[in-house]
């Protein structure tokens, strides 16, 4: 026995003599640069690239065997050598601990990568340059593959016994599903960079001071992982870091990786959007990749960002995203459930999402929720300066609904939209670049006073009796669409011009009840359409004051200046409560309105809308009445007092009035009237004049008689006098209060008094040259005359007489 023993140890002790002779032999005789060309030549064989050596190979045999290479460089097959590598590195370096080779395990104790420099580059039609060399490895894996199923089939239909043996030597199915036991002691990537190119989009990014770090890597458990890297570009102008860690278990031979617990944080500096950086973390609860599969799943996703730009004035804005992911590649879909976004001004967005044709043409659909928020406090974030009539507009906005789309647009079906107190429900759709629009709602109540500028704002002045009389005047052209923009009043572009030109829309809303420059509207019905550079109001209709309202308008934006036309029909409308509810004071006129209007203007501004204001409308009250006025006891008053009388009749406090009509002609705006007829019992009242909305200037002149007729009579009025006009002129600027604008016209009423009197003279001395010739020709005296100057002579001359004193 021990004979055997001493054998034994002799026989090792000579193996061991022989490998120590080996290694000293191979690292004193043996130059391992000598293998360059066959490591090129092998690269080239299973990848494709070009490798290029110019620093040395060495290698170490024990306790490790490892290899190390220097100065390396790379490039991708037809690529020329002139360009910059696809790949380089400063040094590469594997060993492998020698025990455990013994025992048929592989375990690395280190891999190191240093100064590592990739090159990625996508073409005009987005494919990578990388590309070639996954399809070539892709081939290679394909020839593999079927090699071994040719193997496998003929061990199983019983070849020959020298072909089972080749299979087995080449490695058959059941050798290569045995996994390969390894262990890596570390991992180490340092002091690399990533350079990635897309012209299409534009994108010229680089990661910088790259570093990977892993220790202790088995496919047996989890390992720590690390990176981190530095980031700048040029498209678009960034710079910044990241830094990512996590926990990684592998699972080789089903192509599974799971990563636990992942943080990455980073910062960010966009000097093209901010000064300050940006920054963002990310958590990860599990994160899946099955390779072969291709499907991938996240869940416990927990975003954290801070975000900075111009546009949010000095305050950042802060958010929180919550959601679970996957996504599966072979059948191009992805979901996205339990989304729930928060942030600064009580933002609490939440939803889900799955996504269909992420190969090709991605589509969505979902479900979103968002609770009430200020709308008012993120549009002063972004710094837009809210100004309302009312203060506490757009202080409340939340909707929810299903929802639908592509890269284009959006779609909300059923969507239930609250904005203050004003509820709606429908369709709506749009285009991310705002080139389409569609809407299908219907409403409760709508006060669209609450969201126009304040009125002393919008005109400049008080909001009573200083306003301008001629932006009250274009209060209706609200119902047509455009009564915010005139309301703001300003020199500015009233309407979006480009955006509007390349619209195409197409819309309904219905509302219970509209609020519109003071003016109450009920059963609201809105139609609009636009496309190619024209913009339409098809119809507008509602109850207004027991009455009805039907309008429509149009907008060319074709040409320059742009054109504008709309059309009024009021039908039945009682004035007297429509204008308190617009002018906020009571109303001079009570009666039954009908107005028929059709206006055309030029120009995008108030001024030039003004300016260029052209078109007619007819108007007519029925069954009216001039309040707190009494014309005919003005009149009759003012005709007794010429013949020594008092009136002593009752009289009421108004002047009713069976019909009040007029027609207004506007050309380059300026308002004429030449028929305004007011039928009065027992006084007719008639006027014409203008209205300047350009100058705001105002020139009118009325006139009343009395009428004696039998039954409408005012009072009993001498016959003379009912020839008398009593002349009134309103004058002025129409910035003015309205009660400084008429007065009694004594100059004119002097000359119809003149008028007056001297056709009484002439009257009263016809009369005495009647009752001379009546004397003077008598019937012998008109014989001779007849006799002397023809027939017919004598009452010729008379009648010539008498035309003198007429």
């Amino acid at each position: 026995m021990k004979g055997l023993i001493r054998a034994l140890l002799a026989a090792v002790g000579v193996l061991g003599i022989v490998v120590v002779a080996a290694v000293v032999y191979i690292t004193t005789f043996f130059d391992p640069n000598d293998l360059k060309p066959r490591l090129i030549e092998a690269v080239r064989d299973q990848s494709g690239l070009e490798l290029s050596l110019d620093g040395p190979l060495s290698w170490s045999f024990y306790p490790r065997i490892g290899v190390s290479v220097a100065d390396a460089e790379a490039w991708l097959p037809r690529q020329s050598h002139d360009d910059e590598p696809f790949v380089a590195f400063d040094r590469a370096e594997v060993s492998v601990a020698f025990a455990p080779l013994l025992s048929g395990d592989v375990s690395v104790d280190g891999l190191i990568l240093d100064g590592m420099r990739l090159n990625l580059v996508r073409d005009a039609q987005g494919r990578g340059n990388w590309q070639t060399l996954l399809d070539r490895l892709a081939q290679r894996d394909a020839a593999a593959d079927s090699g071994r199923s040719e193997a496998a089939d003929g061990a199983a239909t019983g070849k020959d016994a020298s072909g089972a043996a080749q299979g087995a030597s080449d490695g058959s199915a059941e050798g290569d599903s045995q996994p390969v036991a390894f262990d890596i002691a570390n991992v180490q990537v340092a002091n690399s960079r990533v350079h990635y190119v897309d012209p299409r989009r534009p994108l010229d990014v680089t990661l910088s001071n790259l570093s990977l770090t892993s220790s202790n890597v088995s496919p047996q458990s989890s390992f720590p992982l690390q990176l981190s890297f530095d980031v700048s570009g040029e498209q678009p102008k960034m710079s910044g870091n990241v830094q990512l860690k996590s926990q990684m278990r592998m699972d080789l031979s089903a192509g599974r990786y799971t990563f636990d617990k992942v943080t990455l944080n980073g910062k960010a500096q966009l000097p093209d959007i901010a000064e300050q950086a940006q920054s963002g973390n990310l958590k990860i609860a599990s994160l899946v990749a099955d390779t072969r599969q291709r499907q991938y799943r996240a869940d416990g996703i927990q975003l954290g960002a801070s975000f900075s730009s111009p546009a949010l004035r000095e305050s950042p804005l802060s958010l929180d995203l919550k959601l679970d992911a996957s996504a599966d590649l072979d059948a191009a879909t992805a979901e996205l459930d339990n989304v729930a976004l928060s942030g600064d001004d009580n933002l609490d967005l939440s939803g889900n999402a799955k996504i269909t044709g992420l190969d090709t043409d991605p589509h969505y659909q979902g479900r979103l929720n968002l609770a009430a928020l200020s709308l008012r406090d993120w549009l002063t974030r972004f710094g837009i300066d809210v100004r309302s009539a009312n203060d506490k507009a757009l202080t409340s906005l939340s909707l929810s609904g299903p929802f639908s789309g592509d890269a284009r647009r959006i779609d909300f079906s059923d969507l239930q939209l609250t904005l203050d107190q004003t509820q709606l429900r429908g369709s709506l759709g749009a285009a991310y670049d705002g080139s389409a629009l569609d809407f299908d709602l219907e409403g409760d109540k709508l006060d669209l006073d609450a969201y126009l500028p304040p009125a002393a704002a919008s005109s400049g002045a008080p909001a009573q009796d200083g306003a301008k009389a001629s932006d009250k005047a274009t209060a209706w052209l609200g119902s047509l669409g455009i009564a915010s923009a005139l309301a703001a009043g300003e020199e500015a572009g009233l309407l979006p011009v480009d955006w509007l030109a390349r619209l195409k829309q197409e819309g309904h809303l219905t509302l219970d009840s509209l609020t519109l420059k003071g003016a109450k509207l009920s059963d609201v019905a809105l139609a609009t359409s636009g496309s190619g550079g024209r913009q339409r109001i098809d119809s507008l209709s509602a109850n207004l004051y027991d009455g009805s309202v039907k309008a429509s308008s149009a907008l060319d934006l074709r040409q320059q200046p742009i054109k504008l036309s709309f059309t009024e029909r009021l039908q039945g409308v009682q004035l007297a409560p429509l204008y308190q509810d617009v002018s906020g004071k009571s109303s001079p006129l009570r009666g039954t309105l009908s107005l028929q209007g059709d206006f055309d203007s030029r120009t995008n501004t108030l001024a030039g809308i003004q300016q260029n204001l052209n078109g007619q409308a007819a108007l007519r009250i029925d069954d009216g009445a001039m309040l707190d006025v009494n014309v005919p006891k003005q009149l009759c008053t003012a005709v007794a007092t010429l013949e020594g009388k008092q009136s002593e009749r009752e009289w009421s406090q108004d002047t009713a009035f069976d019909r009040l009509q007029a027609t207004v002609v506007v050309k380059d705006g300026v308002a004429r009237n030449d028929d305004l007829d007011i039928a009065i019992p027992g006084v007719s009242l008639s006027g014409k004049g203008e209205v300047n909305l350009v100058t705001d200037r105002l020139d009118y002149r009325a006139a009343a008689r009395l009428q004696d007729t039998a039954d409408q009579a005012a009072c009993s009025v001498n016959p003379r006098l009912a020839r008398i006009d009593f002349p009134i002129r309103c004058q002025g600027s129409l910035t003015d209060a309205p009660a400084t604008w008429c007065s009694f016209d004594r100059e004119a009423f002097q000359r119809s008094l003149g008028a007056l009197a001297e056709d009484e003279a002439t009257r009263k001395a016809g009369k005495r040259v009647d009752k001379v010739l009546d004397d003077k020709l008598d019937d012998k005296t008109r014989r001779k005359i007849d006799d002397a100057l023809g027939d017919g002579a004598s009452q010729e001359l008379g009648d010539k007489i008498r035309g003198l004193f007429k």
